[in-house]
């Protein structure tokens, strides 16, 4: 494998000459490449619209309102990672906050008007983007459940925890 992405250009990459001790950079470049690229089109095309939107836009058409520490435990994001996405949207107009009936401390959050008026045209970039991520994917048909598995042994025990055995 390694010769192989050295034949392809790859020679000076040193992430991937690191092999597993670059691992976490990589996955940061792949992520920034796709979430810059990701903004990019949507300024392209005039969207006032962030990469991440997307998924507090689908939380809200499946469950109409939510509050922010459903929508974390829901994605598994941190409380203030969705905080930020969540004010950021409320800013552009694009989601309603309304005190809860039972505990005035808490904040419902549900999508607008706005929201529901641009949503089709949105998606149609989402479905775009679905389908472009299944064709770099194509040639790595079970790249989602080795993520998923990746993923689950993450969360029986995190890196830290793994690293500080291992010592």
């Amino acid at each position: 494998m390694r010769n192989q992405l050295l034949n392809l250009g790859f020679m000076d990459d040193f992430l991937i000459q690191m092999e597993y001790e670059g691992l976490t950079s990589r996955l940061k470049r792949l992520s920034d490449a796709l979430l810059y690229s990701t903004k990019d089109l949507y300024k392209s095309e005039g969207l006032d619209i962030e990469p991440n939107w997307n998924l507090i836009f689908r939380l809200l058409q499946e469950h109409e309102s939510m509050t922010i520490t459903e929508m974390a435990d829901t994605l598994q994001f941190s409380h203030p990672a969705v905080v930020k996405i969540v004010k950021q949207m409320k800013k552009k107009g694009y989601i309603a906050t309304a005190e809860d009936v039972n505990d005035k401390r808490k904040q419902v959050l549900s999508l607008t008007p706005k929201a529901h008026k641009h949503i089709t045209v949105f998606e149609r970039y989402w479905e775009a983007g679905t389908e472009v991520t299944r064709d770099i994917l194509a040639n790595s048909p079970h790249f989602m459940e080795e993520l998923e598995r990746i993923e689950e042994k993450i969360n029986e025990a995190n890196y830290k925890e793994r690293t500080l055995k291992k010592l």
